[in-house]
């Protein structure tokens, strides 16, 4: 059955209708204002068409373009698409330690770099964003929308960051908070690692609560400088603090079901965490969605609208020019 994409459109061919009498009655006022000898003499002679015809073929042709813009469509059924998601809530570590330099330009700006690139592989997912050091704190609350999220992840900063330290139990409390009533809970965590080496309350905590734990480790065993305002950080004897990877955060991950990954400068490790995100996490939700099935039409009106628009533009007839001769009165020529 044909129908219709828009088919409010098609009422413009009414007006089509004014503008043929509009035309026909220009054609009938020529007619009686000069003699029947003038109007063929002023009237352009040749091999083409008459002027009616033109018009008729012209105004069919613009009538089967708003046919083709009407985007006519034949109706082929409904497919039905069975749609998961899962929840996932991403910790940027903004502890000063990510300000460290072994890693170019520093820990926490390459942080932001590879969750842009994780979210042009991440399917069907809601992904919430949070910052943590010594507490935690909300950036973007659930959403699909990858862009606002890429957005605001690359505009956050430490310019009002003054915590030290690096809690690892807060960003699991904002994920219970957040995903509380979801059976599947996952989060992703951006850090060095901090300096704590037992994470055995974090694990207790994960588990009771039954969240998977991701790490992306960013930092190098030989460690960097830290700078502020182009000061080196140094602590109470004037020495210069050294950070490092902190390796013990690997068991965060690991037991507790997920994933612990080293930093790397190639694109194709977020590729891999999102595909290990998305086989490790059960879909917290199923929505089945109705698509209709169309096959598209417009192209046969829209062809032979300007096969018709062509036509009547090739058969304009040639013209002739017109010689008038003007006697003078009572004169000889």
């Amino acid at each position: 059955m044909m129908d219709f994409m828009y088919p409010y459109l098609l009422i413009s061919i009414i007006l089509l209708i004014p503008l043929w009498l509009m035309t026909e009655r220009s054609g009938s006022d020529l007619r009686r204002r000069f003699t029947p000898e003038l109007y063929k003499k002023m009237v352009a002679r040749g091999g083409g068409m008459s002027r009616r015809s033109r018009r008729a073929i012209l105004l069919t042709a613009v009538a089967l373009g708003i046919v083709a813009l009407a985007r006519p469509v034949i109706e082929k059924g409904e497919i039905k698409i069975r749609e998961s998601t899962i929840d996932l809530v991403v910790a940027f570590d903004i502890s000063r330690s990510m300000f460290a330099n072994d890693v170019f330009p520093n820990r926490f700006e390459l942080a932001k770099r590879k969750f842009s690139d994780l979210l042009d592989h991440m399917k069907n997912a809601r992904i919430g964003v949070i910052g943590f050091s010594s507490r935690a704190f909300l950036v973007a609350p659930l959403t699909r929308d990858y862009a606002s999220l890429k957005y605001l992840v690359t505009h956050m900063g430490f310019d009002y960051v003054t915590l030290k330290g690096t809690d690892m139990m807060a960003p699991l409390e904002v994920t219970e908070d957040l995903l509380k009533e979801k059976k599947s809970k996952a989060l992703l965590i951006f850090t060095d690692g901090g300096d704590k080496r037992d994470f055995s309350k974090e694990i207790a905590y994960a588990k009771k609560h039954g969240i998977t734990i991701f790490v992306y480790a960013i930092g190098t065993e030989k460690g960097g400088i830290m700078k502020f305002d182009n000061d080196v950080v140094r602590d109470d004897k004037g020495n210069v603090v050294i950070t490092r990877l902190n390796p013990a955060v690997e068991k965060l991950a690991t037991e507790t079901g997920g994933v612990y990954m080293p930093f790397s400068f190639s694109s194709s490790d977020m590729a891999r965490l999102a595909e290990a995100i998305h086989d490790r996490l059960e879909p917290t939700e199923t929505k089945e969605q109705v698509i209709k099935e169309q096959e598209e039409l417009f192209y046969y009106p829209l062809m032979l609208a300007i096969f018709l628009f062509i036509l009547a533009n090739a058969s304009l007839p040639r013209a002739w020019p017109v010689r008038v001769s003007i006697r003078p009165k009572g004169g000889k020529r």
